[in-house]
């Protein structure tokens, strides 16, 4: 699987999505010094999770004594993990090195059973070649050293 990149500002260099060695996911229509070549559709995961009978009981226990209902951010961080995770699978079945405008749904499908989606884009990109961002200098192509709630850096 590819490693995920990030366009974002700071001083650590990462990846760039032409070399073939990662998937660039955003949530903007496009991306300043790259142009889109090829768009090939829509790309999605979805996952549908819920909790054990004894998370449910763990969790009752917390919502008790009120505060942070551990039990269930972990479920939600993991579901929105894996529902991304395939979102990554399915563009690079298709061919992408990019998804833009990625966003997540979620739903609860029945009583403490939720859906979450991934979608987005998946696009093929190349850098507009003399373009500023295009540079391996610029910080604005680069990672900021925070890889964010869902990522497993």
């Amino acid at each position: 699987m590819y490693p995920i990149c990030f366009i974002l500002d700071a001083a650590r260099p990462v990846r760039r999505p032409e070399s073939g060695d990662c998937m660039l996911v955003v949530t903007t229509n496009d991306i300043q010094g790259y142009r889109v070549v090829r768009h090939l559709g829509m790309v999605r995961g979805l996952t549908v999770r819920s909790r054990s009978v004894v998370g449910n009981l763990g969790a009752a226990i917390q919502i008790f004594f009120g505060g942070n209902i551990t039990v269930y951010t972990k479920l939600a961080e993991h579901a929105r993990q894996e529902a991304f995770d395939l979102l990554i699978q399915h563009a690079q079945e298709m061919g992408a090195n990019a998804v833009l405008a990625m966003r997540y749904d979620a739903n609860e499908i029945a009583a403490a059973v939720t859906e979450v989606l991934a979608y987005g884009s998946a696009v093929v990109i190349e850098p507009i070649s003399g373009s500023a961002e295009a540079s391996a200098e610029n910080p604005a192509v680069r990672d900021s050293g925070d890889p964010g709630p869902w990522s497993r850096r």
